[in-house]
């Protein structure tokens, strides 16, 4: 199977990169297909399994983790994993398209490690922790509690960046859309 690129986009929760990730899908030039992650949490709002998120059980995740299924995988919080199945990549290379992700760091940086080729691995950086805050508490998705946990969690994450290929600054949304095509489109076409 020919392997296609792989563009990773971390940041902590609030920073834009899904925002950015939906932009560049929206562009056939780049030949992108959305990588579905595996999560053991509920769905929030309007999402659906198998389009928004691999939705599954606790016990089942375990059991992928114990068949090696997973190119990379995180307990993010207490009994709450995420990660991103091999089947998921392959499905998508064969097809001929490039996988783009929007992951947590640890499995953004796990990604780039293991095809460190084929990865463009982007960190988002909000313009700052009270920024993220607003934006987080914006959503109404999440308790106080999760909100709290995510910020706490942020500053670990941001200290991740340097790991990362390249930093995108969003601190103007248009001019971050623009920045994440160009490298994007930079990428996909070497």
């Amino acid at each position: 199977m020919k392997k296609g690129k792989l563009i990773v986009f971390s940041a902590p929760s609030g920073s834009g990169k899904t925002t950015i990730v939906r932009h560049l899908l929206s562009k056939p030039n780049l030949n992108l297909e959305f990588s579905i992650s595996a999560a053991t949490r509920e769905g929030r709002g309007e999402e659906v399994n198998g389009k928004d998120y691999y939705f599954m059980s606790l016990e089942d995740f375990k059991t992928h983790i114990k068949n090696e299924d997973f190119v990379e995988w995180e307990e993010v919080y207490r009994d709450n994993f995420y990660g991103t199945l091999k089947s998921e990549v392959e499905r998508i290379w064969a097809k001929g398209k490039n996988v783009i992700f929007d992951i947590d760091v640890a499995g953004g940086l796990r990604i780039k490690h293991k095809f460190p080729e084929e990865t463009l691995a982007v960190f988002v950086k909000p313009p700052s922790i009270d920024e993220l805050k607003i934006r987080l508490k914006k959503r109404s998705t999440e308790s106080d509690d999760k909100i709290n946990m995510r910020i706490a969690k942020a500053s670990v994450e941001l200290a991740t960046a340097p790991q990362f290929d390249v930093v995108i600054k969003n601190y103007d949304l248009d001019i971050a859309l623009d920045e994440a095509y160009e490298l994007v489109k930079d990428f996909v076409n070497k």
